[in-house]
């Protein structure tokens, strides 16, 4: 709760070209308020003798001259209302003066520049700017703005203002609740949920508006405006809300008749004005006085609906507008006598907090559903409906809670609800009936209670089990001893395999067949020797992908593969992070030695400093006069001591950063070695599928059921190897010595394999369909890669 006085400030207009300026001076006082003087000159009228006061001073927080600017205005009077608003505390602003002295330009602006803006603009700006920045809550903001002409309130934001006359739109009334609080009925509240939208709803009730010319001023308001914008707030996750209106009250000016002249309508206008101003007098008056029972706040619309703002919930700030010229002296005093009484006024404003309804009706609804339950229960009525799919879910969930509970004082509460307590016993029940509990009389009441029955038994049970566990242990350890056996002996085998036979070659039992038999070239084989020969050359096959899947190739593959790494296009890449990695290992090196070498260092001066302490000890034992001093020796260990700490953590620092950096280079490494192999491998799989398509068209007289056996020697063969592949690839060895020796060592690997004689084709073959197009990619991987080099056609 926070209790202070309504705040009152002045702010004097500047004068018009042909308005005699009044004299008056302003002055600050020693308590950061200020004074305004008004001097009333004599009349000579009145004779040279008479007993009127020339001299009128008054007392205000603070005093606008002529020459302040809106934005200061701002800064004094409505900004810390303002804040007050978004806190969750009422707030009002509301401009009193005679017309004519600037009530309007000071709440509202001007409309010329954009400098002019009055309170109610800035005021916005500052409310959806602090929205924008705060976002630990949700805010909602809503505006009215209510007109009260005549004495009838009218809705200024109803759209029908401009096609309806005045006497055809509904009027606002006033509604009271048994708490006093007043609720005005037929005005909207519109929602504005950024600055932009608010503007144009103020420039929209601007413009429905009652404006008049009278003598005084050429735009004179007649009607009171009261511009409201309504705030709440809410944290999320929290059941309360904080609600704040702020009103800005822009006050119609009072005028005397007599000195206008005017008549008509303006007349009639001028006595509701009037008398409502009147009204709100009475009202400042009563709540000034201390035993004051009765405050008529009911003797106008307009004081009625600022009840709470006028010695209520809410913080008040009044400014009194002055027109300080000759003409208008007596009305200027008016003005001041005016704010000093509403000085006196005490507002008691409270934080406007209250719980969700939301969360309210969820929480009623609860606490009815529990009294119908327990009613049900009292008067025995059964309830026919059945409980839902979540109600049961949440009754399971709740009943596994409270069997897990290991407590034994532990209670099931599900309500006064019948279905819900048999639903309880029968999932109980289940559950035992699942369990299949061999002794029934455990559940029994006589024997529940007695912890110390069954000892024995229960002790033998567990020394079974735990025989019989320990027995499963001892061959689960045996069935894995002799898996791992197994595991190794086919390990061996594998490995003997692998190193009595090539990705190419073939047993030599199953290609000498032919040759011991000293078959003619022409002689075809039978069908036993060409299955010995399909068989071995498939196993051998068989054995080079096994090998291959474990990281070895076959010759052909290993040079194509070392070639198109060379030529691969992130090689220089990987090349380049190789050396960087390098680069970054050996300088981590160097930096862990001489962090090595500074924590020694370290540790050597504590010691000499611990050395020092005792070498000061046993001279203050002799000299205790020398224990006082301070020993330069120690100031200076301790320096290098920060010296070096200072060194230290500069060096870890950078060994950190070392850290980081290596681990992502050896990253980004492993992800170019995976995709390197990725690519060879798809690059691979196309070139051997194209030349099998390409082997596949050309014409073949024999079957691979009808193979011929060469009786060519070996060292015919491997000439003939070599001449086809010089033949298909344009380069021989003496063009290439660079790769004399992988050519080399795929003729030997080739020559020991069985070559098939083709009319149309001298390609050497081995019948395998994957060894033979591992053999024909090789070939076309070396063209096409000497091709790009430029060595296709020499």
């Amino acid at each position: 709760m926070v209790k202070q006085t309504i705040q009152i400030y002045a702010r004097v207009k500047p004068l018009g070209r042909r308005q005699q300026a009044g004299i008056y001076s302003i002055g600050e006082d020693e308590k950061s308020a200020s004074s305004l003087e008004i001097l009333v000159p004599r009349d000579l009228a009145d004779g040279f003798v008479n007993n009127k006061r020339e001299s009128y001073k008054f007392q205000f927080q603070k005093i606008f001259d002529q020459e302040t600017k809106q934005d200061a205005v701002f800064e004094s009077i409505a900004k810390p209302v303002a804040e007050c608003a978004l806190a969750g505390y009422n707030g009002t602003i509301f401009a009193y003066g005679q017309t004519g002295s600037g009530k309007t330009f000071t709440i509202t602006g001007g409309a010329e520049r954009y400098s002019d803006r009055g309170i109610i603009p800035r005021t916005l700006s500052y409310i959806f700017q602090h929205l924008e920045k705060d976002s630990s809550k949700v805010y909602t903001t809503h505006i009215s703005y209510l007109e009260i002409y005549n004495e009838c309130g009218y809705d200024l934001l109803d759209p029908r203002h401009e096609a309806s006359k005045l006497e055809d739109l509904p009027k606002v009334t006033i509604m009271e609740d048994p708490d006093q609080n007043i609720h005005l009925k037929n005005l909207s509240l519109q929602q504005a949920s950024n600055e932009e939208e608010a503007l144009n709803l103020l420039f929209l009730g601007d413009t429905n508006r009652m404006i008049a010319e009278t003598p005084m001023n050429q735009a004179s308001t007649r009607s009171h405006c009261i511009f409201t914008i309504h705030i709440s707030s809410k944290e999320p996750g929290s059941a309360t809300i904080r609600r704040s209106k702020l009103h800005l009250v822009d006050l119609a000016g009072s005028e005397r008749v007599a000195k206008t002249g005017i008549g008509g309508q303006l007349l009639t206008e001028a006595k509701y004005i009037n008398l409502s101003l009147h009204y709100l007098e009475q009202v400042i008056i009563a709540l000034a006085e201390k035993h004051r029972s009765h405050i008529p706040y009911r003797n106008s619309m307009m004081t009625s609906v600022l009840r709470d703002s006028l010695g209520g919930n809410c913080m008040t700030t009044m400014i009194a507008t002055l027109s300080l010229d000759k003409r208008n002296i007596d009305e200027s005093i008016s003005t001041c006598r005016f704010a000093q009484r509403v000085a006196l006024i005490k507002n008691e404003a409270v934080l406007n907090e209250e719980i969700d309804p939301r969360l309210m009706i969820i929480q009623l609804k609860k606490v009815i559903q529990e009294l119908k339950d327990e009613l049900a229960m009292v008067t025995g009525k059964q309830r026919t409906e059945e409980l839902t799919q979540e109600e049961l879910l949440q009754l399971d969930e709740l009943i596994k809670k409270f069997l897990e509970d290991p407590d034994p004082e532990s209670t099931l509460d599900v309500g006064a609800d019948m279905r819900k307590i048999k639903h309880s016993f029968n999932y109980i029940k289940q559950l035992i009936n699942r369990t299949n509990i061999p002794d029934r009389s455990l559940l029994s009441p006589d024997t529940t209670g007695d912890k110390d029955t069954n000892t024995p038994e229960k002790n033998e049970e567990l020394k079974k089990l735990k025989d019989l566990l320990h027995q499963r242990d001892n061959e689960i350890n045996i069935l894995v001893n002799m898996l791992k056996k197994e595991k190794k002996k086919a390990q061996d085998a594998f490995f003997q395999l692998s190193a009595g036979s090539s990705g190419l070659t073939v047993s030599g039992s199953s290609l000498s067949i032919s040759l011991e038999e000293g078959q003619r070239p022409s002689a075809c084989v039978n069908g036993k020797d060409t299955q010995d020969f399909s068989s071995s050359v498939h196993r051998s096959a068989l054995l080079h992908r096994r090998a291959g899947s474990r990281g070895e190739m076959s010759l052909g593959r290993q040079e194509a593969f070392e070639i198109f790494k060379r030529d691969y296009v992130d090689s220089v890449t990987i090349e380049d992070n190789k050396q960087l990695l390098k680069q970054r290992f050996a300088e981590a090196k160097s930096l862990g030695e001489k962090l090595n070498e500074v924590r020694n260092k370290i540790n050597h001066l504590k010691g000499e400093i611990t050395q020092r302490h005792m070498q000061m000890a046993a001279l203050g034992v002799a000299s205790p006069e020398k224990l006082n001093e301070s020993d330069p020796m120690e100031e200076k260990l301790r320096e290098q001591i920060e010296e070096e700490k200072k060194s230290y953590k500069t060096m870890f620092n950078r060994l950190k950063g070392l850290k980081i950096e290596i681990e992502h280079l050896q990253l980004l490494m492993e992800k170019a070695k995976v995709k390197l192999q990725k690519d060879f491998e798809i690059w691979w799989s196309e070139e051997a599928l194209n030349l099998q398509d390409q082997q596949d068209k050309l014409p073949v007289n024999n079957s691979a059921s009808s193979l011929r056996a060469s009786p060519q020697p070996l060292e015919s063969q491997q000439h003939l190897y070599t001449k086809s592949f010089s033949d298909i690839s344009g380069v021989t060895l003496s063009e290439d010595p660079g790769r004399k020796n992988s050519l080399s060592r795929l003729s030997n690997s080739a020559s020991r394999t069985r070559i098939p004689q083709s009319s149309s084709s001298s390609i050497p073959l081995t019948g395998d369909s994957q060894t033979d197009a591992d053999i024909l990619a090789f070939i076309k991987a070396r063209q096409i890669l000497m091709q790009k080099k430029g060595l296709g056609n020499k």
